[in-house]
Order: structure tokens, then C-alpha cells, then sequence
């Protein structure tokens, strides 16, 4: 069976920092691009950041341009989202995403993901 599973999330400071985590059990992320999404209450669902299946190509919402870095570890199966300098609009829970489609050789924050992980909760507030 093929899952992601998050971590990482937490309640946090304004202008603090958090690193997420997309672990893969099932499948290897090697050969696929993955996304990072949010959703707050009461919206819609946004696609945050994502990182090609080579790591070479990257994408952010320009709302986390410069504070947040996607990156991956193939070997621990793993990919990462580090999110510095918080804001309380960044408060969200923050699903990791597989695209499937192994021919895809980019990534994006609007393509189709196959798989979806069950979230963690990110709270940024004072």
C-alpha cells in the first residue's frame, strides 16, 4: 500500500521556524515528483512548494518565496519542507503529495498528485 505520512507540525512563534517532513512507506519517492500543500480553515486547498523526482527543479507560492526550502533525501526515503520566519497566515494543516506520473521530469504546485498523506497541523500565533 502505498503511503506518505507527515511530521514535523507544531504551534510555533511568529518568526520561528519548522521543518515537515514527508516520509514514503510502500513506494520510493525516487522516481516521483513531490508537493507540499496546505489548507486553512475554511479554504481552499493551496499548493505550497514541490520538488522534481532529480531534486533539480523547484517550485513555492509566492506567499512562502524566500522563507520556505523544499529539498529531498532519497536515501531515508524522505522529503522536506524547512519554513522559516512563520507567519500566522501560514496556519494550516500541510499534506505532502506524490505525482505518479514517472515521465514528469518537472514539478508543479497545480499538477495532479496521485497519492496524499494525512496531514500535520502547523499553528504560528503569539
Amino acid at each position: 500500500q502505498l503511503q506518505l505520512v507527515e511530521s514535523g507540525g507544531g504551534l510555533v512563534q511568529p518568526g520561528e521556524s519548522l521543518r515537515l517532513s514527508c516520509a514514503a512507506s510502500g513506494f520510493t519517492l525516487d522516481y516521483y515528483a513531490i508537493g507540499w500543500f496546505r489548507q486553512a480553515p475554511g479554504k481552499e486547498r493551496e499548493g505550497v512548494s514541490c520538488i522534481s523526482r532529480s531534486g533539480g527543479n523547484t517550485n513555492y507560492a509566492d506567499s512562502v518565496k524566500g522563507r520556505f526550502t523544499i529539498s529531498r533525501d532519497n536515501a531515508k526515503n524522505t522529503v522536506y519542507l524547512q519554513m522559516n520566519s512563520l507567519k500566522p497566515e501560514d496556519t494550516a494543516v500541510y499534506f505532502c503529495a506524490a505525482d505518479l506520473n514517472m515521465f514528469r521530469t518537472m514539478c508543479g504546485i497545480t499538477s495532479k498528485y496521485d497519492v496524499w498523506g494525512q496531514g500535520t497541523q502547523v499553528t504560528v500565533s503569539s
